[in-house]
């Protein structure tokens, strides 16, 4: 189990990586988009994120995934 959550991290690491790397003004550009969002805004799109990832991560284990 731990290995598992070793190998997520990595793929997180490895898939937030690939903006700046592949496009870093466009990268620059949608960080700097970010900060003139609203906090409440933020934390929405922050929510929706947990909530997504919950939702992916309870159907491939309810697979076998």
């Amino acid at each position: 189990m731990n290995s598992i959550i070793w190998m997520a991290l990595a793929l997180v690491l490895v898939l937030e990586g690939l903006g700046p790397m592949l496009y870093p003004r466009m990268w620059r550009r949608m960080i700097a988009a970010l900060i003139q969002l609203p906090d409440n805004t933020l934390r929405r799109f922050g929510g929706g994120l947990v909530v997504a990832g919950v939702v992916v991560y309870y159907m491939l284990s309810r697979t076998g995934g």
